[in-house]
């Protein structure tokens, strides 16, 4: 029964964390639709603050990437540089000290790079992982989808933003459900990827159509 209801892949702000990986500078200009992607890890972030879930920011070699965008609104944060694809080692001491952590959510670049890999060792540990597809891009579209697509091969629960926000907050009852609705009722960007929910130009499903 237990292991039934962990499949569901319900998060509670007590029991989840959120993950900010690697969104900088120097990748402005190279990644798919990079600006519309950090407003949507930018809302991700002000629910979490409003919720008090804990949040871990990482920077993939700043020295040549450069520091995290400022739009995303993370200045506060300590940001904690890296080498390795996945967000795990660096922050394995902050995992260890949450032993009441059940969920992770997840945002930012790239998809098929420090996302994938940093998913995959979460659920090594055991951990219910959470990608805000809307909030997560790669460089090339195909790369993109392909890594989306093998995440839920793996067990990943991919979600949009407002789905994870919803899933937090609960309660219209809830005390910080003004702000955060008014977080959620901006425009929604167009981040391209209804093709691939919808079946239509998924890289995957191209070859196995009669």
């Amino acid at each position: 029964m237990a292991a039934a209801r962990a499949s569901l892949g319900r998060i509670l702000p007590e029991s989840s964390i959120l993950f900010l990986c690697d969104m900088q500078e120097k990748l402005r200009d190279k990644v798919l639709y990079f600006p519309q992607i950090v407003s949507m890890a930018a809302r991700m972030l002000k629910v979490a603050r409003l919720l008090d879930v804990p949040v871990l920011l990482t920077e993939q070699y700043p020295q040549g990437l450069g520091p995290t965008v400022p739009e995303l609104g993370a200045q506060g944060l300590q940001a904690v540089s890296k080498t390795c694809f996945s967000m795990v080692p660096p922050l394995q001491q902050e995992l260890d000290r949450r032993p009441q952590l059940r969920s992770v959510l997840l945002c930012g670049i790239e998809t098929q790079g420090c996302i994938l890999h940093t998913a995959l060792d979460l659920l090594d540990r055991g951990l219910q992982v959470h990608v805000a597809v809307d909030a997560c891009s790669s460089r090339s579209e195909t790369n993109r989808l392909v890594a989306l697509d093998r995440m839920r091969q793996s067990g990943v629960f991919l979600s949009t933003s407002e789905v994870l926000i919803l899933q937090l907050v609960k309660d219209s009852a809830h005390p910080q459900f003004k702000e955060i609705q008014k977080i959620i009722k901006e425009p929604v960007p167009d981040i391209g990827l209804l093709s691939f929910f919808q079946g239509k130009n998924n890289p995957l499903l191209l070859d196995s159509r009669p």
